[in-house]
């Protein structure tokens, strides 16, 4: 988010200088392992849609600038028992916003996709538009954007504090002390010490995600044959997955994960975490299962509701708040660094963004 900021505001004309404690993409916070979902429906709430439909814009824009594919049109299923959250959620913000998808019976789900363990009972929801987006990639290109207008990048330069003085925010850096007309910080899990004083219930989540190679014959399991996937268990526990990419199959538990900090967080991974997800694989897509060659920790950063927190800092208007995000926000992120260049020109952001800001999380 703090990336594309950067190449809105410095395409408009603005003086911009960004700052990441490492060097991106990385494997530190949210935004790493090969692939994330991009779905125009939303089951966590209809307001979600039009913030994706002009992530869809934003990213091709990108794409375009980049001369690369950031984004592969794979389909969406939404599926599991008939009080699944991702089929009813997904169902209504398609009928509030007219996006394209198709209900299914379990009978219908195994006829398409045969490598799909559908018991009887189950329903699906497809979604044609729904995709992959390739995180590292994503960032690179919207780095480069960022330079390409001017911004100035800085890597491997930490912030260690901030404030606002007179008509300036500042930072200071292991390197140097800086001034600009605003800050904006989009930190990920590193917001969690700014925003434990400001609103309740903030809280960051240790999430792994798991790769395995099938052992039988994976040509079914490709991305032009086998869609991405959220599928919910009578117990509400959603587990998600993509086809074949880079020679494996990538899946996880969304949420379910333990409390950690961005500094602390468990980055090991045992035994049974993996077992589990050998186990969810074997039961709904059997012909995937095979060996386990990687797995990773991601971090989800939580407000109390699952929704964004995107605003202005209560106690300076200088200072732009962009995350959490809740294990959901990369596929929006170009449309919420318009917003933000919104914000720091004191303009009316396109969205609505009331929903998203800290006074519903104040004490």
């Amino acid at each position: 988010m703090g990336a594309a900021a950067a190449w809105q505001l410095a395409g408009r004309g603005l003086r911009v200088r960004a700052f990441d404690a490492r060097r991106p993409p990385h494997s530190a916070g949210s935004t790493h392992g090969g692939s994330r979902v991009i779905r125009e429906t939303a089951f966590e709430h209809p307001r979600y849609v039009p913030l994706v439909r002009r992530g869809y814009q934003l990213w091709a824009d990108l794409a375009a600038r980049a001369g690369r594919q950031l984004l592969s049109p794979s389909g969406a299923l939404y599926a599991g028992v008939p009080q699944a959250s991702v089929v009813a959620g997904s169902r209504q913000s398609a009928q509030a916003h007219g996006v394209a998808c198709e209900e299914l019976t379990a009978a219908q789900l195994r006829a398409r996709w045969p490598v799909f363990a559908c018991a009887d009972g189950m329903i699906g929801l497809f979604e044609p538009g729904g995709g992959i987006l390739r995180p590292e990639s994503c960032i690179r290109a919207l780095l480069d954007a960022a330079e390409g207008e001017g911004a100035s990048l800085h890597f491997d330069e930490p912030m260690l504090e901030w404030g606002v003085a007179g008509n300036a925010a500042w930072i200071r850096t292991c390197t140097a002390r800086y001034e600009a007309a605003h800050l904006v910080l989009a930190l990920g899990p590193w917001m969690l010490p700014i925003l434990e004083p400001l609103a309740r219930g903030i809280w960051v989540e240790r999430v792994v995600q798991h790769w395995f190679v099938p052992r039988g014959d994976a040509a079914p399991l490709s991305p032009g044959r086998m869609p991405i996937y959220l599928w919910e268990d009578a117990d509400g526990e959603i587990f998600y997955g993509f086809p074949m990419l880079d020679g494996a199959m990538k899946c996880a538990v969304h949420h379910r994960g333990e409390s950690t900090t961005a500094d602390t967080a468990r980055r090991s991974v045992s035994a049974d975490e993996i077992a589990r997800a050998e186990s969810l694989l074997a039961k709904f897509i059997p012909a995937a299962v095979g060996p386990r060659i990687y797995s990773a920790v991601c971090l989800y950063t939580n407000t109390p509701d699952g929704d964004l927190l995107l605003d202005r800092h209560p106690a300076y208007e200088r200072v732009i708040l962009a995350s959490p995000c809740n294990g959901i926000g990369f596929k929006f992120v170009p449309a919420i660094g318009e917003i933000v260049a919104d914000l720091a020109q004191d303009r009316s952001p396109r969205f609505d963004i009331a929903p998203f800001g800290i006074a519903r999380l104040r004490a």
